[in-house]
């Protein structure tokens, strides 16, 4: 046992401390099966101070360091590189709830907790945390920080940068930033709890959060919508914002080509309209109270969408059962493009008036370099976040779409960059998109970030290879 490894140990016991093969095979490969790396070891901490001590250990010995919780990122951000010199940093066992405030409406949480465990926490509160995500039941709140996650409730409660309040951060020297607050308001200087939120466990290893809490919605309305295409989605998006406010919670696009592909792999999934259309819409209103009054206003708006032609066919949830029905065909969308085979992945957002424009233009441009190629569009069309995937032509060797798969990518992100969008909306740079980042930021935007890891991070041991190589390089 090397001296590392020792002193590890010492700290958290040999049985926190996983250098067998066969013990760190969980934690070395993505869930996607994209990414595998090596580590040195893979330790487990049980509390803040453990992790301050496995930091200070790690920048005494030089040892790089990859925070992971639920390790559900989709750009291989949680995954060590090859070399077998990284120390893989679980924060799993960080997973208590310390505290809920049903009077100020928050919950303070290690940041090892279960998604879908603070959702329920918070429901036995009588209170709702509204982030929604697929992976719900393993993702950890820890890396929707780092990540900044999303999800199908953004356009009303916004991002994961949106429902905090405070953090507990681990620097990569071993002290611990208590920003832990439940303020609402604090204007006393820079923003520290904004600059870790997304920052991919480059800059700290969050360790606790002080989340927001909403009142719970008892009352829902659900819509399954045909439309003609991205920009008719758009137009009705603005009259159901116009008839419901902030009411609205979700309104989801796919395309049709995106619909037939669930059908096709999805045996639960049932469309409720009389034909696949050229593409639909899924909308939910949310409320306190009164059902009947929240499904006459999305009856009102829909009819007001039939008038002017934006509205092909809908069919409006009845009961929950239905609802639930209507988002397995949304949440259907991945688990069909993993059956169907390899696809050239995009996470992109926009801003939301030029997201028809985007789809037009994008499918035309790609179809030109790879005809019978297939765009399965879908995404949170009011929140300006689209993933734009791209399947190979039918009978199309594997082999021969890989080969311009990158061609294609650099296609959908010079006209995400000709609208001033982003390469990654929701799931990060990680190792994916790192290499694209000199390429769509400006040099003076990486210069600052460069500085600030610099700062933080000045031996370049959090997270190397990750979102910004350049600044693990001093």
């Amino acid at each position: 046992m090397d001296d590392l490894i020792a002193e590890l140990a010492g700290v958290l016991g040999e049985a926190n401390v996983l250098v067998s093969e066969q013990d760190q095979a969980p934690f070395i490969t993505d869930w996607l099966g994209k990414y595998r790396g090596a580590a040195r070891a893979v330790v487990r901490p049980g509390s803040t101070a453990d992790v301050a001590a496995v930091m200070r250990i790690c920048a005494r010995h030089k040892a790089p360091v990859v925070p992971q919780g639920g390790n559900t990122s989709m750009s291989g951000g949680a995954t060590p590189d090859a070399s077998g010199q990284a120390i893989i940093l679980s924060l799993t066992r960080l997973n208590s709830i310390r505290n809920i405030d049903a009077v100020g409406n928050t919950i303070t949480v290690d940041a090892g907790v279960v998604l879908a465990k603070v959702q329920q926490a918070a429901g036995a509160a009588g209170r709702f945390f509204p982030l929604s995500l697929g992976a719900e039941g393993s993702c950890t709140i820890g890396g929707n920080l780092a990540a900044n996650a999303g999800g199908v409730a953004v356009l009303r409660y916004g991002t994961m940068r949106e429902l905090t309040l405070g953090l507990e951060v681990v620097l990569a020297d071993g002290r611990v930033w208590d920003g832990l607050t439940a303020l609402r308001k604090d204007n006393t200087g820079y923003a520290l709890r904004d600059l870790f939120i997304g920052s991919e466990g480059t800059l700290g290893v969050i360790t606790g959060a002080v989340l927001k809490l909403f009142a719970r919605p008892h009352a829902r309305a659900s819509a399954f919508v045909a439309v003609r295409d991205a920009a008719a989605a758009l137009a009705l998006l603005a009259t159901v914002r116009d008839r419901c406010g902030d009411r609205l919670t979700a309104f989801e696009f796919m395309t049709g080509e995106c619909l037939a592909l669930i059908l096709r792999h999805i045996g639960d999934a049932r469309l409720p309209l009389a034909a696949t259309p050229p593409a639909a819409v899924l909308i939910e209103l949310s409320d306190q109270d009164d059902e009947p009054e929240l499904r006459e206003r999305l009856e009102a708006a829909l009819a007001e969408g039939i008038e002017a032609g934006l509205v092909l066919d809908a069919a409006i949830a009845q009961d929950g059962t239905q609802a639930k029905a209507f988002w397995r065909i949304r949440e259907g969308v991945s688990e069909a493009l993993v059956r169907e085979g390899k696809a050239a992945k995009h996470d992109v957002s926009m801003p939301v008036s030029a997201m028809a424009e985007f789809v037009a233009v994008a499918d035309a441009a790609v179809r030109r370099v790879a005809p019978g190629v297939r765009p399965i569009v879908f995404g949170h069309l009011g929140d300006g976040n689209l993933h734009y995937n791209l399947l190979p032509a039918e009978g199309q060797d594997p082999a021969a779409f890989a080969a311009i798969a990158p061609e294609l990518t650099r296609i959908v992100h010079d006209e995400i960059g000709r609208r001033r969008g982003s390469i990654s909306a929701e799931h990060g740079i990680g190792q994916l998109r790192v290499d694209e980042m000199p390429l769509r930021k400006a040099p003076l935007e990486l210069e600052l970030m460069h500085q600030l890891k610099h700062l933080l991070d000045p031996a370049g041991l959090l997270n190397p290879g990750k979102l910004m190589p350049a600044a693990t390089k001093n």
